[in-house]
């Protein structure tokens, strides 16, 4: 096991650190600050990204060679962690003991540690680590014109008033698909550079943790998960969405996708409606709107072939559920495009 203390709360002085134990190359561009290696430690990269007001952005891809100990030892006022997973798991413990909790896949954390106490990440070995932190330090985010802080229930509100960091906390939530996709979709966004991806970099972040506090809400006041649905479940109904998207031209029923996951049509309606807070039909209506809309603004396929592209039973049935999504006709809505852009020309 490699062991590796870090004592900053810096996110370009912790990459600074991890940089000499991976032995990477650290580079930065427009903001970002993105460590990538291919060493005897492993493989993969992380990326930080500061906003205003004590927010930022740590998102890691990573797959070690032998277990990786990062122990937090620093005086400064932690951040505000919100951790989720997207692939893979890893420990973490405070005050330097032998008891860690595990972090798990498609699960919603939270924690901030006390200021004079150590914390521990134990990565694993050989195992694929998809995983996103949104760290905020509270006192300049309490800086911030209407934070809104006071609406958040007592837990949180006293937790981003703790400026002297005498409390520990620690939330493992429920499980989340909606906030898989959204991570992925801020994972996705694309290669422009300078203020257009800051914004969406930005706008991708604050929904993802507005979804986490959203989460923990419902946790509180026990509106979590129900017994029925089991992680197992959820990895199943993960899995459909694939299958949903690569079979979206075809005639997707819920008892194809029973048969596909092997959860009963109840369970497979109830993990959808949790998940999503959709139904499986529902769920598949919206995707094959959402591509419509993406053959529509960016191929020249006609309106007919889209219909038929995305399994959709008739143009006319297409033309109404589009107008009732988006209120305006497909073949308005390609000329809207085409207008739009010739003008820019």
């Amino acid at each position: 096991m490699k062991k590796l203390i870090i004592n900053s709360s810096r996110s370009i002085e912790i990459f600074t650190q991890i940089q000499k134990c991976v032995q990477g190359e650290l580079r930065e561009d427009w903001g970002e600050s993105v460590l990538t290696f291919d060493t005897t430690v492993g493989k993969g990269s992380l990326r930080t990204i500061g906003f205003n007001w004590g927010v930022s952005l740590i998102d890691c891809n990573i797959t070690l060679t032998e277990e990786i100990e990062l122990v937090f030892e620093t005086q400064d006022l932690a951040p505000i962690e919100f951790i989720f997973i997207s692939k893979g798991y890893f420990d973490y413990s405070e005050n330097n003991t032998d008891s860690y909790t595990r972090l798990e896949q498609f699960q919603n954390t939270i924690i901030s540690h006390k200021r004079d106490a150590e914390k521990t990440f134990l990565f694993p070995k050989n195992e694929t680590l998809k995983v996103n932190f949104i760290r905020i330090n509270r006192k300049e985010y309490l800086q911030k014109k209407n934070n809104n802080i006071s609406q958040l229930n007592q837990l949180l509100v006293s937790l981003f008033n703790d400026s002297k960091g005498e409390a520990t906390f620690k939330h493992g939530g429920s499980f989340s698909l909606r906030i898989a996709d959204e991570i992925k979709l801020l994972n996705d966004v694309g290669s422009n550079s300078g203020m257009l991806r800051s914004l969406s970099l930005e706008g991708r972040l604050y929904l993802i943790l507005s979804l986490q506090l959203l989460e923990h809400k419902n946790f509180e006041e026990n509106m979590n998960l129900p017994e029925a649905i089991s992680k197992e479940d959820i990895l199943k109904i993960h899995k459909l969405t694939t299958y949903i998207l690569e079979h979206i031209s075809d005639n997707i029923s819920i008892a194809t996708l029973s048969g596909e996951s092997g959860l009963s049509p109840k369970k497979l309606q109830l993990g959808f409606k949790i998940l999503y807070s959709k139904t499986v039909n529902e769920y598949v209506r919206q995707l094959k709107l959402e591509i419509s809309k993406d053959y529509l603004k960016n191929s020249d396929l006609s309106v007919s072939e889209i219909v038929y592209a995305i399994g959709i039973r008739s143009r006319s049935y297409f033309s109404k559920i589009f107008f009732e999504a988006y209120d305006i006709l497909p073949t308005e809505y390609r000329k809207h495009l085409k207008n739009k852009n010739s003008s820019l020309n």
